[in-house]
């Protein structure tokens, strides 16, 4: 009765543990077994083979067990190794436009008018107005120069002109009376002309007389150092006592002063042969300099030699800016910004997802999981990146750092990668 009993609790157990959704296999507890087995030994060969009966029923449980764990284990290794084996690839997305669009070269800022100043005369420096920084205005006087030689040069010029005047003025007396006499037939025709001529070659005299005084005047007048136009005073190369000389006058003149006009500024700028066609005057273009690299200046190309230079082949173009601000230095190193326009389909992409296969160039991309092995056409080399002109679209994904065994139609695990300093 006690085995009955005991079976049916065992029933029990079973039941319960396979509503739970349990997958263990149904083992009775231990003093029930105990039981089972005292009672089985009580009955005798009825009760030994009920009790061989539960015990096989619990080895296949744990045997189909067993079974069920180990092909579990296989089929999550099988899933593992055959996810390992799709490689995972780094892609991108193609970024839209090209920085051809802006392109960046160096220029070197130059005052519109950048003058040195040099004497016109001999002398010395009695003294100067303005030193460097110094803002002054056209006419203004900078330096006086004392020239003793031109003065008495000057006095004695004027002296021989009064004399020459004089003389001329006696020629012209004595043609007079000598017409005259020639009208009463008391001087011959020959004298007559002669005193003519004379009274002409002296007022030749007088001419050349005045002339040299002029010259003479002017020379004096460069004793006077003057701004030719309004600006800065960039340099003073002299100072009171100095000996002068004559720029023209002398193999390596000094200049005493130099000057600029900063309110319109120049930028040289030597564009690539590459970019040429794409440049023209009154286009605009922007400036920026290490200094403040948050300030952008306004600039308008103004002109360009339409010449390639056969030793740096570029394009030499100017660049003019209103520095009226006074925001930009002469002698400033700058970036100039040319705006050029760029292909309507041109994409950006790294330079390390180019393939140069033996049929050309290709760039993978995957489409579908799958690689396909796009020909592409290259715009412009920017180093880090490329433009594609053609081949690609910002829709593609573009694998980076592509291996050389990557085939068309290979099954790949794409994973996005940073873009950062791609465009």
């Amino acid at each position: 009765m006690s085995i009955e009993i005991e079976t049916v609790e065992l029933e029990k157990v079973s039941g319960e543990q396979k509503r739970s959704g349990s997958a263990a296999p149904s083992v009775a507890p231990p003093h029930a077994v105990a039981a089972a087995n005292d009672d089985m030994s009580d009955q005798g060969p009825k009760g030994r083979r009920l009790l061989g009966i539960v015990f096989a029923l619990a080895l296949l449980a744990a045997i189909a067990w067993g079974l069920h764990v180990r092909a579990a284990n296989e089929a999550a290794v099988a899933n593992a190794t055959q996810a390992a084996a799709i490689l995972s690839v780094s892609v991108v997305h193609p970024v839209e436009g090209s920085k051809a669009d802006d392109l960046e070269l160096p220029g070197s800022v130059q005052a519109f008018t950048d003058t040195p100043i040099y004497s016109r005369t001999n002398g010395y420096l009695k003294k100067w107005y303005f030193d460097i920084g110094s803002r002054v205005h056209k006419g203004d006087l900078l330096a006086e120069i004392e020239t003793p030689e031109i003065d008495q040069q000057l006095d004695q010029s004027r002296a021989e002109l009064e004399r020459m005047v004089a003389n001329a003025d006696l020629a012209g007396v004595t043609s007079n009376r000598w017409q005259a006499l020639l009208a009463k037939h008391a001087v011959s025709q020959q004298e007559a002309d002669q005193t003519r001529a004379n009274y002409i070659a002296a007022q030749a005299a007088v001419d050349a007389s005045r002339a040299n005084v002029r010259r003479l005047e002017q020379l004096q007048s460069y004793e006077r150092i003057v701004a030719p136009f309004d600006g800065v005073i960039t340099a003073r190369n002299t100072d009171i006592g100095d000996l002068i000389d004559a720029g023209s006058g002398s193999a390596n003149p000094r200049e005493l002063f130099h000057m600029d006009a900063p309110g319109t500024l120049r930028v040289y700028v030597a564009v690539p042969e590459v970019y040429s066609d794409l440049i023209h005057d009154r286009d605009s273009a922007s400036l920026t300099q290490d200094s403040n690299p948050n300030q952008t200046i306004s600039g308008t190309i103004v002109r360009n030699a339409n010449a390639i230079d056969n030793a740096t082949r570029t394009l030499n173009v100017e660049v003019d800016v209103d520095n009226a601000k006074g925001v930009l230095r002469p002698g400033a190193y700058v970036f100039v910004h040319f705006h050029l326009p760029a292909p309507g389909n041109a994409v950006t992409v790294p330079s390390n997802a180019l393939l140069f296969r033996s049929e050309g160039l290709r760039v993978g991309a995957v489409r579908d999981n799958r690689v396909q092995l796009v020909p592409v056409t290259i715009g412009h080399d920017f180093g880090n990146s490329v433009e594609i002109t053609s081949g690609l679209t910002t829709a593609d994904e573009v694998i980076l750092d592509p291996s050389d065994s990557l085939a068309n139609g290979m099954e790949v695990q794409p994973r996005i990668a940073s873009q950062k300093g791609q465009s």
